[in-house]
């Protein structure tokens, strides 16, 4: 299975998690390559990052190596979207998620929508809890959650703006965190 590659290592500040990657993400290589996607817009008005990044391979890796941003996936099988996914996706690739969450330790594990963290707690942990916009009242383990709207064009019910005032509260945790 052709997939995308999870950028993860130690010492992250954070790691971005998507529900499964885009079959466009997985043709262009790169993590929200569908040119209507609003991550990257998001991103750059977000005070995540110093500099305009534009989609492509080498702003993920920008991000990996300057800003300290992995990131991976619940499911890691792409698909046109969540109405293709199935119970078994989530079972076979959400406990493999919390495995890694568990070996890298990130300070901040940010959800891209409450489904996608919806769907990992109850097939990653088994749990059930109440699922919020930004932090929640409990992490995993020691790892903060932080949850932002989905930026993908199939959540239209969230403008650029709003997207963008997420970011910008993960950003400033994330300055409150670790101050650079």
């Amino acid at each position: 299975m052709k997939t995308l590659p999870d950028y993860l290592r130690s010492k992250l500040d954070i790691i971005s998690v998507g529900l499964n990657p885009s079959i466009n993400s997985v043709r262009a290589g790169y993590y929200f390559a569908t040119k209507q996607n609003r991550f990257w817009r998001a991103l750059n008005a977000s005070g995540l990052v110093r500099e305009t990044l534009e989609p492509g391979i080498d702003s993920m890796e920008a991000m990996f190596d300057r800003y300290a941003i992995g990131f991976t996936d619940v499911v890691k099988r792409p698909t046109p979207g969540l109405s293709s996914l199935r119970a078994p996706d989530f079972r076979q690739w959400a406990p493999e998620l919390s495995s890694r969450l568990n070996r890298y330790r990130p300070r901040i594990a940010w959800f891209h929508g409450k489904i996608t963290f919806e769907k990992y707690l109850r097939y990653g942990e088994e749990s059930v809890r109440e699922v919020m916009w930004g932090r929640q009242r409990r992490g995993i383990g020691d790892i903060i959650v932080f949850v932002t709207p989905n930026p993908s064009p199939a959540n239209a019910i969230f403008s650029l703006a709003d997207i963008t005032a997420w970011y910008r509260k993960l950003a400033a945790l994330r300055r409150r965190l670790h101050p650079r």
